[in-house]
């Protein structure tokens, strides 16, 4: 387990609150579970779930017998063709104050005591708090992530592979292919797919985005600086 917090100074990176936002802004789809009944949510369309919940910090305590838990489950799926393509799981516990049918049916909110916020990816486990939650904001480019990123790939392979120009240590003969499989407002990541296993590689930004509008520039500045390394690269991309 890690604990949620800044990103490593090594590589800028979103938080884990960030991060768990930016899951819920792009998510199409979720899984609620009210005392174990299970249902399947596959309309959200891009609209995000903390609008149709208000969130009530945990009272100390409190007797909750009567009150129905509440568990949101959500998976974050790489959208290019990639090994391994769920990048993360975004669970989110707590307790319900009003009935969630009631949600569901209108453009209401469900209340909800909540609990916490679990992020899990190939890292490990994150648990996240309410204030920590609430004062996290989506990535810019999380609800045009997928679009850009198989935009790359099947209109532009040829930029993949020139990105590889930018991978340190460079890649060697045991990676067979490498795909685009995130993009936030710090970089690129690709995946480095070896004959056994594979790696992810980040690329970051000159400076960080703030706005999607600015993508254009940060993502043609990658190309610039990988034009100017002088090794080339066969892999397929």
């Amino acid at each position: 387990m890690r604990m949620s917090g800044a990103p490593a100074t090594a590589a800028a990176r979103p938080t884990d609150a960030e991060r768990i936002r930016s899951v819920l802004t792009a998510a199409h789809s979720m899984t609620v579970v009210v005392d174990g009944l299970r249902t399947e949510v596959r309309h959200l369309d891009g609209t995000d779930p903390m609008g149709r919940l208000h969130l009530h910090p945990a009272e100390p305590g409190g007797a909750d017998d009567h009150r129905p838990a509440i568990r949101l489950e959500f998976t974050d799926v790489a959208p290019t063709p990639v090994r391994d393509r769920v990048r993360a799981r975004v669970t989110l516990l707590g307790r319900l104050l009003t009935p969630y049918a009631e949600a569901a049916d209108s453009a209401g909110s469900t209340c909800v005591e909540f609990d916490r916020a679990v992020l899990a990816t190939p890292d490990g486990l994150a648990h996240v708090g309410l204030e920590e939650l609430d004062a996290a904001l989506p990535d810019p480019l999380a609800p045009y992530e997928a679009g850009m990123l198989t935009h790359l790939l099947d209109d532009h392979p040829d930029l993949v592979t020139l990105l590889l120009r930018l991978v340190q240590p460079l890649p060697t003969a045991s990676v067979v292919r490498a795909l685009p499989v995130a993009m936030d407002r710090y970089g690129i990541t690709l995946r480095l797919e070896e004959r056994r296993g594979h790696r992810d590689v980040r690329l970051p930004f000159p400076s960080p985005l703030d706005d999607v509008d600015q993508s254009g520039a940060q993502i043609q500045a990658l190309f610039s600086a990988a034009r100017r390394r002088s090794h080339r690269n066969t892999l397929p991309a």
